[in-house]
């Protein structure tokens, strides 16, 4: 191997300069970085589809084939694109390995830590363990000292939560929604998607008549910037409205009135994929289908998070998907009014809730 000859070169050469061996060494670095390493994890691949597994050993990775069609070019002419992927299935096993040795201490925090099924006491010590488990910490080397502290924001007053009846999971339906219910805000609205493309669709359909209004639209996965950009153009322009899928729904810290509603286009279901396939069958305790609606939960849980990030703002979270289960809605904050309607009764209770005092001195922004 020529790392090794490299690295014998400079082991026997007792007259080798300084500079001269500090070369050889970026270059075997750059050998292993480059070439050995990732060549021993396809090694490793393929020598695991030849191995079957054993039967009473639980599994570490899971290994599949997947295949992507790529866009139609002169070059591809619709080709696929094959990949052999290795996962963890418990991901949390290299983060410990990884945080744990260097430090002294962990603090682990979040207002999305814990999970809530609606069943009170009787779930205190499940949504901790559900918790230990996610982060990580059946892994640690002592137990975690656990630490629960209540939020300093008023959700029944600051906050209202909608689940709409009558639209459809089509475009032009999805579409006409966002479009009423960002005009109604003002703006200041996020959308969340499930697919890249039908946030393209809806953003094709409804940017030009919300920009003739004042509502500049800006989208992920269409503007030709950065995720980080595009929210600091979004908290800039107070108006403006968002579209974007999974980095916006977890990641944007946005407090006051730059944004005060969130739509999601459908419910953040798991994708069923293979991995989550394997790794719903080690991390669900024999209840995949609460596995699932965990996960559904923190997502939404996520995303509404996203309203109230001082104590002064106010906001509303819209979901499209009539079809969400009622089980689902211990996701949102105790105190948060959840109401079923169709969208027009909602815009007219959107547009109270969000401006009364144009409700006290005229119509609402947004007739019908």
């Amino acid at each position: 191997m020529l790392a090794d000859r490299l690295a014998g070169q400079a082991e026997d050469d007792a007259e080798m300069d300084a500079p001269t061996r500090q070369r050889i060494e970026a270059m075997i670095r750059t050998l292993h970085r480059r070439a050995i390493s990732r060549l021993s994890g396809w090694i490793g691949m393929l020598d695991a589809l030849q191995t079957p597994p054993e039967p009473d050993v639980t599994p570490t990775f899971v290994d599949f084939i997947r295949t992507e069609r790529l866009p139609r070019t002169r070059a591809t002419q619709g080709d696929h694109d094959i990949g052999l992927y290795r996962h963890w299935l418990d991901p949390t096993i290299p983060f410990v390995s990884t945080i744990q040795t260097p430090a002294h201490g962990l603090l682990m925090t979040s207002a999305t830590l814990r999970d809530q099924t609606g069943h009170g006491d009787r779930e205190n010590e499940a949504s901790w363990h559900a918790a230990e488990l996610r982060l990580g910490a059946t892994h640690f080397l002592k137990p975690p000292i656990r630490a629960s502290v209540m939020s300093p924001f008023d959700y029944a007053t600051q906050t209202r939560a909608y689940v709409i009846t009558d639209v459809s999971g089509e475009i032009p339906s999805l579409a006409h929604a966002f479009r009423a219910l960002f005009e109604t805000a003002g703006g200041g609205a996020l959308g969340l998607f499930t697919a890249i493309r039908r946030l393209r669709e809806v953003h094709r359909r409804i940017h030009e008549p919300l920009e003739t209004q004042g509502f500049p639209l800006y989208a992920q996965h269409v503007d030709a910037m950065d995720n980080a950009t595009l929210v600091d153009v979004f908290r800039t322009e107070t108006h403006s409205c968002l579209l974007g899928t999974d980095a916006m729904r977890d990641g944007v810290d946005v407090p006051g009135e730059a944004l005060r509603m969130v739509v999601f286009e459908k419910t953040p279901w798991p994708r069923p994929d293979i991995l989550h396939r394997e790794r719903r069958r080690l991390l669900s305790e024999g209840r995949p289908g609460d596995y699932d609606d965990r996960i559904t939960r923190m997502r939404l849980r996520q995303a509404f998070g996203r309203l109230i990030r001082q104590g002064t703002d106010r906001g509303v979270f819209v979901m499209l998907d009539r079809r969400m289960p009622s089980r689902l809605l211990s996701a949102f904050p105790d105190g948060v009014d959840v109401r079923r309607m169709p969208l027009a009764g909602a815009l007219e209770d959107i547009a109270r809730f969000l401006r009364p005092e144009e409700q006290e001195n005229g119509p609402p922004l947004l007739q019908g």
